[in-house]
């Protein structure tokens, strides 16, 4: 039974650094990030299919354009260049289908410049859709916790089974 416990504790903490969202070309959107960091010397998100260049560094109190990739070039900025109360979120403007991919907001407290070697502290799925398309089950996260959540369930008819033997 403290298995079972263990298991529906874990499950929600595993899966609540990762969101998916949903948005229509020429929408505004923000990506959300929180950091318990302080001070916070570096903000980077990234795409892994950008390779080397990312989608937004935030250091020393200003944006490095070095090495942005250029389509994102003017169209990101920080909900709170301040980064008051850890808010690190991502603000994307116009969205795009080139904008379509998983993104991911690392945090450092040190000045360094790059950081795509840390784990990441959120993880977003967007995805770009056209108005009246009705997406149904395309969402990496919600497949994952659909699995997860069988396989929870398997685990708990088995150790409920062993605990009844």
């Amino acid at each position: 039974m403290a298995l079972l416990m263990l298991l529906l504790f874990l499950l929600p903490a595993a899966a609540s650094d990762q969101e998916a969202l949903t948005v229509y070309p020429g929408d505004d959107v923000t990506l959300p990030c929180q950091t318990d960091y302080y001070p916070i010397g570096v903000v980077q998100w990234s795409r892994p299919d950008l390779k080397q260049e990312y989608v937004l560094l935030y250091r020393d109190g200003h944006m490095d354009l070095y090495g942005q990739h250029p389509e994102l070039y003017g169209r990101v900025d920080l909900v709170d260049r301040e980064l008051k109360d850890g808010d690190v979120s991502l603000i994307l403007k116009n969205v795009r289908g080139i904008d379509r991919g998983t993104y991911k907001c690392r945090v450092k407290a040190d000045r360094s410049r790059l950081i795509v070697d840390s784990e990441p502290i959120r993880t977003i799925h967007l995805l770009v859709t056209e108005p009246g398309f009705v997406v149904r089950n395309s969402s990496p996260v919600g497949r994952d916790l659909g699995l997860a959540a069988g396989g929870l369930l398997l685990v708990s008819v088995a150790v409920v089974g062993v605990l009844i033997y």
